[in-house]
Formats: structure tokens, sequence, C-alpha cells
């Protein structure tokens, strides 16, 4: 580990104070730290201000909503999602979906936001420096190529987040705040599959608040693959949501983790309108084969992880097809 370099720290108590702290230039924003600090000891990134969000009013508030919807503030612990009575209620493949988040010290600290816009990571990245310099670091920081891909122009660190696949197949929306004033997006468009892009947000923005819609039917669940059943990042994850007619798949959702630079939904239009059998389920595992770009970017084996994915998404959704 780095000593880490010189920085100052603020900590403004309200939205807009926060977007004219990030708007400077070098300036960051620090929550929970888990993902953050971290690589800055391993000498990844030199931000000159940390804004710390912790203060910001209402940031960290669970809020249901007159419509039946849920409000969740970017600062809410993965801890206080897990456990909340509402959220279990409603939305029961939320709380299971923070609960699987590394182990729980981490999550009493971790934020909802701060999961969903962490860092992509990969073998290569993830290193300390002397180990990175010595390899000409990499696309995504400090190097001009990727090691995954060597002749490719993009970086293909993957995204490891348990959270976000579950609101996207929740059909959430993400608040932004930002210079050019707030604005609001399908979760999902947060992000880019692009392991040095990462996200969509412009400079100086940030995201404040998660709106999560009213179930309305949909029946949901999630699940992950790691090598420790505690503390570490998925090598492959899936969320699933669905609505039955009878012997109809009325509605599918399917969404991955752990396996491309970004949580990416999985095309399910050949699945919906029939019955859930052998060859809907033969299409489905195509459809994530085809969405799933596994590389080597861990430990585990490709071929692993691949097969991996197909048997989440299968069980989950037998699973639910199967619930009452």
């Amino acid at each position: 580990m780095n000593a880490l370099h010189e920085l100052r720290t603020v900590r403004p108590a309200s939205v807009d104070d926060a977007t004219r702290a990030l708007v400077e230039g070098g300036a960051q924003p620090l929550a929970g730290g888990t993902d953050l600090l971290p690589n800055l000891r391993r000498g990844i990134g030199t931000p000159r201000t940390l804004v710390d969000l912790t203060a910001v009013a209402a940031l960290d508030t669970i809020a249901p909503l007159p419509d039946g919807s849920v409000r969740l503030g970017a600062a809410t612990t993965l801890a206080a999602l897990a456990r909340d009575a509402a959220v279990c209620a409603g939305w029961p493949v939320l709380a299971k979906a923070a609960g699987l988040v590394a182990g729980p010290t981490h999550r009493e600290a971790a934020t909802l936001g701060g999961n969903l816009c962490q860092d992509t990571r990969c073998v290569f990245y993830n290193q300390s420096d002397w180990w990175r310099a010595g390899n000409g670091y990499c696309l995504k920081y400090r190097g001009d190529k990727c090691h995954v891909v060597v002749k490719s122009d993009r970086c293909y660190a993957t995204y490891h987040g348990d959270v976000a696949p579950a609101l996207i197949v929740l059909d959430a929306r993400a608040e932004i705040a930002g210079p050019g004033g707030a604005r609001t997006l399908p979760l999902a468009a947060l992000f880019v599959e692009d392991g040095k892009a990462r996200l969509t947000l412009a400079a100086g923005e940030w995201l404040t608040r998660i709106v999560v819609p009213p179930a309305a039917g949909w029946r949901a669940d999630c699940a992950k693959a790691r090598v420790r059943d505690a503390v570490d990042f998925a090598l492959a994850g899936a969320a699933v949501a669905l609505r039955r007619d009878g012997d109809r798949m009325a509605g599918l959702r399917v969404a991955i983790t752990g396996t491309n630079s970004a949580p990416l939904a999985v095309p399910t239009g050949d699945v919906i309108g029939r019955p859930w059998d052998a060859d809907a389920a033969q299409a489905l595992a195509k459809a994530v084969q085809a969405t799933g770009n596994v590389l080597a970017t861990t430990v585990a084996p490709v071929k692993y992880r691949r097969r991996m994915l197909q048997a989440l998404v299968r069980r989950l959704v037998d699973d639910l097809w199967k619930q009452p």
C-alpha cells in the first residue's frame, strides 16, 4: 500500500453546495469510502479534493412515496437498505442484493450510491503501484494498452456491483444533480460499457437518489457466484424479475453483473408471451451468452464464469416461475 497523497476534504450540507464543490477540478465524491480509499492507497487516482457527501441533508433516507414507490438516498448504507422494513416487504430482492455485498462491517459503511458507482476492476488494474508500473500500467490508468484485450482501444475492466442488477430489473430510475440542474434517467442508462469511462455522468454531476416503482405483480430474485460466501466480488451475478399469466410468461427482465464493464439488461423478447419450458430456457441462455462478454479479468476461468452466469439466470427463472 502507498501512503495517501496530500489532499483536502470538504463536507457540504446541501445538494447545491456539494455540486459546487464537485465542479472544481480534481474533486471526487466520497461517502463510505470502502471502494475509493483502498484504490487511493494503491496509488490509483490522485484527486485534490474529496467531497464528503454524508452530511448532505436527507441523502441517507428511505422514503416511501404516495404512489407506492420508494425513494432511496444515495448515502443510505447497504446495511440500512438490507434491513429496512418497507424495502424488505415491497422489494425483497433489493434487500437481498444489498445483503450480498462484501461483509457485515463493509455494509455498515458502504453506501447505495457508492456501490452503484463503484470503480470497474480487473486482475491487472487492482494491483500495487510497483506491480502496475512494472507492467507499463494499463489503458484504464496511466498506460496505453488494455492487458485483457491487448490490441483494444477500450478498457475491459469489469463491473462487479450487486445492487445495480436488482434495481435494473425493478425498473428503477436515478436522480442526478449537477451544474446544469437536476435530471432523471433509467438506472441502466447510468452506466456505459467501457471500463474506463464507466458512467454517463458529466463533469460535476453526481447520483443523489434512486426511485423504485411499486412491484405491481412482478416477482424478483438475485444471485451471485463468488469464491467465498462473504467479502468477495461476484465472479458472475444476475437478477431476474418476471410476471406470470397462467402458463404464459407475461413479462421478464434479466440483468447481469461481474462479466462486463457495466451491469447490463439481457434482451428477453424471445421468451415473453410463451410458456417457460426447455425451448424458452434455451432461447434465454443464448441471449445471456450473447450479452455477457466474459474475459480474463478475474482469477476464475472464463469458461466457468460464462457457464455459471447462464446457470444462475436459469435457476432464478425456474424458481420464480414455480412460485404460487
